[in-house]
C-alpha cells in the first residue's frame, strides 16, 4: 500500500522561506511521478509543482515560478518542495501525490488532480503579513 506523509509544513512571515518533504513508502519510488498541489479555504485543490520520475523532468504553476523548487531524492524515497519568497496567498493546505511513471514530456499530464493515485493528508502552510 503506497502511503505519503508530509512534513515541513508551519507558520512563517511574507518573505520568508520553508522547505516541506513528502516520504513515500510501500513503493519503488524512483518509479513515481511525484506532484505538490495546494488547497486553501474556499477554494478548489491547485497544482503548484510536479517532477518526473527520474527527476530530470520538473514542472510548476505560473504562480509560484522563481520561488519554489521541487526536488527528489531516491535514494531517501523522499520528494521536497523549497518554499522562498513566501507570500500570503501562498497560504494553504499542502499535498503530496503520486503516480506511477509515464515517460512523457506533456505539461498537462502532471497538472492535474485526476493524474495522481496517491495523495498524503497535507500540511499546513500560513504565511502572514
Amino acid at each position: 500500500q503506497v502511503q505519503l506523509v508530509e512534513s515541513g509544513g508551519g507558520l512563517v512571515q511574507a518573505g520568508g522561506s520553508l522547505r516541506l518533504s513528502c516520504a513515500v513508502s510501500g513503493a519503488t519510488f524512483r518509479s513515481y511521478d511525484m506532484g505538490w498541489f495546494r488547497q486553501a479555504p474556499g477554494k478548489e485543490r491547485e497544482f503548484v509543482a510536479a517532477i518526473g520520475w527520474s527527476g530530470g523532468g520538473t514542472y510548476y504553476a505560473d504562480s509560484v515560478k522563481g520561488r519554489l523548487t521541487i526536488s527528489r531524492e531516491n535514494a531517501k524515497n523522499t520528494v521536497y518542495l523549497q518554499m522562498n519568497s513566501l507570500k500570503p496567498e501562498d497560504t494553504a493546505v499542502y499535498y503530496c501525490a503520486a503516480r506511477r511513471q509515464i515517460y512523457t514530456s506533456n505539461t498537462s499530464a502532471y497538472t492535474g488532480v485526476g493524474n495522481y493515485n496517491y495523495w498524503g493528508r497535507g500540511t499546513q502552510v500560513t504565511v502572514s503579513s
